[in-house]
């Protein structure tokens, strides 16, 4: 018998795996492009054209060189954003419906092809041929993604089905057509774009209105809220570039209306803190100073150019958050946006 200490017995360390990392790694160069990086270039070419609208006013051409310097920035944002995006659909085109199925899917591939208009607009006064190209192209694209949106809702579960600020993208987008149109002398089918967008906006609006007195929205979706503002913004822009006076009138005002019950409800409207659907702040606040400036006269130059400057400080710093989002990979996973 000793006395000696018995060994200890080795004890086997146990392996812990370390949490997977919070934004996964690309699968690929653009494999997982998220349509939310569209929203906000919305807001830079409305931003654009809305100093451009400015500087057409009477003593403020000095201010001409702000806006064309937006839109060319944006136009080369836009062309690269749109590769990245395209180049999914290239390799698996089933893709699409993919992205449809989620809400912030439905919103960027709707802003893209607006985009389109949008850049159809910005390019009138220097090659209007192309112009004419780049508006016929998103007409039709948002038809095709008008009919596709419509399946994917009435195929999809049935809380997919509610009407959202969004249905103004798919349906009543058309508006930013005759921006284009009434330039280059389509004036019967701008009129007739103008008709019928109304209609649409109005059902939508109707719609919107009722349901947001029955139930409150969710925080993280109250921002979309902010698209209500933009087709009444567009409606009187149209409407004064078309010579319907009173028209325009009433839509600005309704526009501003409907701006002002957002600010007053904003720390209701963000509560959840920023997001990639921020995004659908910045066309709105563009829009409504761009429609002031056309429909209201002395009074409405001062409230849109304040709008403008407003937007001049949101719109750059909401697209900057969101390209750095996409750039790290976090935007495709907060969206949910599907892989080639």
């Amino acid at each position: 018998m000793t006395d000696a200490p018995k060994p200890i017995p080795r004890i086997k360390p146990k392996h812990f795996p370390p949490p997977p990392p919070l934004v996964q790694a690309s699968p690929g160069l653009w494999r997982r492009t998220p349509p939310a990086i569209f929203p906000p270039m919305m807001g830079l070419f409305g931003l654009g054209l809305g100093w451009r609208t400015l500087a057409a006013q009477p003593g403020m051409l000095p201010l001409a060189p702000i806006g064309e310097a937006i839109l060319g920035a944006v136009l080369l944002l836009f062309g690269f954003s749109l590769v990245a995006y395209l180049s999914k659909p290239l390799r698996r085109p089933g893709v699409l419906w993919e992205d449809l199925a989620v809400l912030p899917g439905r919103a960027g591939l709707a802003a893209m092809v607006l985009c389109i208009a949008l850049a159809a607009a910005a390019m009138v006064p220097y090659q209007p041929a192309i112009a004419l190209v780049l508006v016929s192209v998103a007409f039709a694209f948002l038809v095709v993604l008008g009919g596709m949106i419509g399946w994917a809702m009435v195929s999809g579960p049935q809380e997919a089905r509610a009407v959202t600020p969004v249905f103004h993208l798919t349906f009543a987008g058309y508006i930013l057509m005759p921006l284009s149109l009434i330039p280059l002398g389509y004036l019967a089918f701008a009129k007739g774009l103008l008709i019928v967008t109304i209609l649409a906006a109005s059902a939508i609006w109707l719609v919107s209105f009722r349901q947001l007195v029955t139930r409150t929205p969710p925080a993280p979706l109250r921002p979309l809220l902010a698209i209500h503002v933009a087709p009444a913004s567009l409606f009187a822009i149209v409407s004064a570039q078309m010579g319907y006076v009173t028209l325009a009138i009433g839509f600005a005002l309704f526009a501003l209306a409907l701006l002002l019950a957002l600010l007053a409800s904003v720390r209701w409207l963000l509560v959840t803190g920023f997001s990639p659907l921020w995004g659908a702040l910045t066309f709105p606040l563009a829009a409504s100073g761009t429609a002031s400036i056309q429909a209201l006269g002395a009074v409405g130059f001062w409230v849109g150019a304040v709008l403008l400057i407003a937007a001049s400080a949101l719109n750059p710093w909401v697209t900057t958050r969101v390209v750095k989002a996409w750039a790290k990979g976090q935007l495709a996973m907060k969206t949910n946006a599907a892989t080639a």
